[in-house]
């Protein structure tokens, strides 16, 4: 008897605590998917290289804040979507690195996040990326931008790059959807019912027409390698490549000699 109620209550706490995971999952996936740091609207940004601030308005009115770094004479131009946590704050030190090659670089913060102000749905962070993306064209000639994501910017970049011609695509820790990441942290959990995001890059990348680069770590914890993986083997080009950084994680990749060599043969085709 005392058996049958301890697996009875057993039962009853895994049928409880898989209730409430699933209520965490559906509920607050926006704060589990997107970890905003907001900024006040007077904050001031410094960075050791030449940069204006802007703002793009979206046709709601909503305001977007965005960071232009510029050299003298640039090899190109850069439009980078982030990853999901923190503000230009942070981004805007991590694209330095590429500022410093001789790159201009463009980065936004998303709604919510810095001095951005709106909500994010997906069909947002699509209708934004495309509008900074025209911003670029207006200053740049299309055969000179790149289009870099970084971790859940790598699906915004996917879908910016499957709707223009850009000439370049470089992809830091991506993943072919969301439920792909989500099913690796929660398995057995009905993610396909309770995602309101699917960000579905390996079907935006059947479009994609310009040359892909992907870069991505073994030990990645937070997007597996092998959904990054499973996106490069699902581009149609031939003129892709995999860029395995064995023993990287998912914010280390600059540490590595592979990513410094191979990011410099990429940007050196440019």
């Amino acid at each position: 008897m005392r058996k049958i109620k301890k697996i009875l209550s057993f039962g009853v706490f895994g049928i409880i605590f898989y209730s409430i995971i699933v209520i965490i999952l559906y509920f607050f996936q926006e704060n589990i998917l997107f970890q905003p740091e907001e900024l006040s609207d007077d904050y001031t940004f410094q960075f050791d290289h030449t940069f204006e601030e802007f703002f793009l308005e979206t046709k709601e009115g909503v305001c977007l804040n965005a960071l232009h770094f510029t050299n003298e004479n640039p090899k190109g131009v850069m439009l980078y979507f982030h990853g999901n946590r923190g503000s230009l704050r942070r981004w805007g030190e991590i694209v330095l690195f590429f500022a410093k090659k001789q790159y201009d670089v463009i980065v936004m913060d998303y709604r919510g996040y810095g001095k951005s102000s709106g909500e994010i749905t997906e069909k947002n962070l699509y209708q934004d990326a495309q509008l900074f993306y025209e911003y670029v064209l207006k200053q740049y000639p299309e055969d000179k931008i790149t289009v870099y994501g970084r971790s859940i910017g790598t699906g915004i970049a996917v879908k910016v790059a499957s709707e223009n011609q850009p000439y370049n695509l470089i992809l830091e820790t991506p993943y072919y959807n969301i439920k792909d990441i989500v099913e690796s942290w929660l398995p057995h959990f009905p993610t396909n019912a309770l995602l309101r995001y699917k960000i579905p890059s390996g079907s935006f990348i059947q479009n994609v027409t310009c040359p892909v680069t992907v870069f991505h770590g073994t030990e990645d914890g937070v997007v597996p390698y092998k959904t990054g993986e499973r996106l490069f083997k699902s581009i149609p080009i031939k003129n892709k490549k995999m860029i395995t950084i064995h023993g990287g994680s998912h914010n280390d990749l600059i540490k590595f000699k592979r990513y410094l060599t191979a990011i410099d043969t990429v940007l050196k085709n440019d």
